[in-house]
């Protein structure tokens, strides 16, 4: 595709989407897939990391509580499923449905798992209970756990403005549990036909509670101890913050959430449909009817709070029991430890000089350390997230043209790599599920930018792209280290790949 002529609105045109031919005569190693083994991961510290002190048992505790909550499915009234307040829109009725591999805690499953070879649980769920959905065209049996976000309010109507939220898959009209609810879908096809939809894939949950308890300072200090080596290779990187109280903010794919209880209590009302303490509102479609609206609201909100009286028979419960879901998901997210490496062959310990070598570790930083913390096994821990949790430009190839925060339409979070060895799918909307390729889509041609408030798609691999809202893209700042991959030997670049698979 090449664009001969530009609209007035635009303030810069694409010259070319096509990656550089150095990019495209790079493809000839092998991603050696999804490590198999143990999974190393879905555990909480005293498990996998004995160095540290203990969780106490009370942690402990509430932590083995909490994971049985994360698993647990929702439904509409809880009538067929142990929890309730599940839409009126979703895409998934379960925490541990999205995050589910290589274990509980972590990212989106599916049939090329060696550990949990699962279909896409997504397919099935739009007829679960006799609702009435259809499946719609980028969710498939063998694909990725999805959520699907629309760039513009009216794709033919620009002057509309942007959009950038979450649209639920499916609506729970037609379920046997809803009775009365007429919500229709969303019509995905016509969305997907105007090119303004973008995808997200769950971000793996093991080690954030590390993450969580690092400054702001430590990630200040590391972003600009690399100031000059990022310099010279066209890396920038600023964080993206709050508005509140203007500190860093570090959760999400373009690290728009501030802290994991922010982080899970936005996923539960997004994901699940269930309003909570932090999102007490249910989530309609806009323009939806008051009529609809009353139809479709069987429960009062928020569906999930803190239980601040006691049970018929004066109990109290446990911690856990006390405490609502988003609390019991956060700590979740808090105590799972991180994912255990097992690089050891001579090819992965190459692998893990090159990956200095070529510059990967100045956005993919290899070393971190948190303050104090309430828990003693996360406090004064040096962690290896291979992330600096900052915000990048990623070009056109990448950009999604959504704006969160001070995160710009082609502006991501470094993807943390621990753990990536048993991802199956990569990139913000699980584009590719070769890890070769994932380095060739961080390359973005310098002559290939948007810009103003208008959306110009370069038809990637998910369908869409672009940029917008007030933004410039340009060039991706991996491009000079995806050029230097590019530079090396067949044997390096395989010994690079097999690194990776061994975090």
């Amino acid at each position: 595709m090449r664009l001969t002529s530009c609209p007035k609105a635009m303030r810069v045109c694409f010259l070319g989407v096509g990656l550089p031919l150095v990019a495209l005569t790079a493809l000839a190693q092998t991603d050696p897939g999804p490590r198999v083994g143990p999974p190393g991961a879905g555990a909480t510290f005293p498990v996998l990391d004995n160095t540290n002190p203990a969780l106490n048992a009370n942690d402990l505790a509430f932590f083995a509580a909490a994971l049985q909550r994360f698993q647990e499915v929702d439904s509409v009234t809880g009538t067929f499923e142990p929890g309730s307040g599940l839409g009126p829109t979703f895409n998934g009725n379960s925490c541990a449905m999205c995050h589910l591999q290589p274990a509980v805690g972590g990212s989106s499953p599916g049939l090329t798992s060696p550990q949990n070879p699962i279909p896409n649980p997504q397919v099935a769920l739009a007829t679960m209970y006799g609702a009435g959905n259809s499946v719609p065209s980028f969710i498939t049996t063998t694909g990725p756990v999805r959520e699907a976000r629309f760039i513009y309010i009216n794709p033919s109507n620009h002057s509309a403005g942007l959009d950038g939220g979450v649209h639920g898959l499916y609506t729970i009209a037609g379920r046997s549990d809803a009775p009365g609810c007429t919500l229709a879908q969303t019509n995905f096809a016509s969305q997907v036909s105007a090119k303004n939809v973008i995808f997200r894939i769950p971000t793996p949950l093991f080690g954030l509670g590390l993450v969580e308890a690092t400054t702001d300072a430590a990630l200040q200090a590391n972003l600009s101890g690399t100031s000059s080596q990022r310099a010279s290779l066209g890396i920038g990187g600023i964080f993206n913050t709050t508005g509140n109280d203007g500190t860093i903010t570090r959760f999400g794919w373009k690290a728009q959430n501030k802290s994991l209880l922010i982080f899970v209590g936005e996923a539960y009302n997004v994901e699940q449909g269930v309003s909570n303490e932090n999102f007490p509102n249910e989530r309609f479609p806009a323009g939806t009817s008051q009529s609809v609206i009353a139809a479709c609201t069987y429960n009062p909100s928020p569906e999930d709070a803190t239980q601040i009286t006691t049970d018929s028979g004066g109990s109290t419960g446990s911690a856990s029991d006390m405490s609502s879901d988003t609390v019991n998901f956060a700590a979740v997210a808090r105590m799972l430890a991180p994912p255990a490496p097992t690089t050891a062959s001579s090819s992965e310990l190459n692998g893990q000089t090159l990956f200095t070598q070529i510059g990967c570790n100045l956005c993919h930083s290899t070393l971190l350390t948190t303050a104090k913390s309430m828990f003693p096994a996360l406090s004064n821990m040096q962690f290896h997230p291979y992330s600096d949790f900052a915000l990048h430009h990623m070009g056109s190839v990448l950009a999604d043209g959504i704006n969160q925060g001070a995160a710009g339409p082609d502006q991501f979070r470094t993807a943390p790599l621990w753990g990536v060895g048993q991802r199956l799918f990569f990139l913000h909307d699980g584009r590719t599920a070769d890890l070769a390729q994932a380095i060739q889509d961080h390359y973005s041609q310098g002559n290939n930018c948007v810009g103003g408030s208008s959306y110009v798609s370069t038809d990637n691999s998910s369908g869409s792209g672009g940029s917008g809202g007030g933004s410039q893209s340009c060039a991706s700042e991996a491009n000079q280290v995806v050029n230097n991959y590019n530079k090396l030997s067949s044997s390096q670049k395989q010994d690079l790949l097999n690194f990776l698979r061994s975090l």
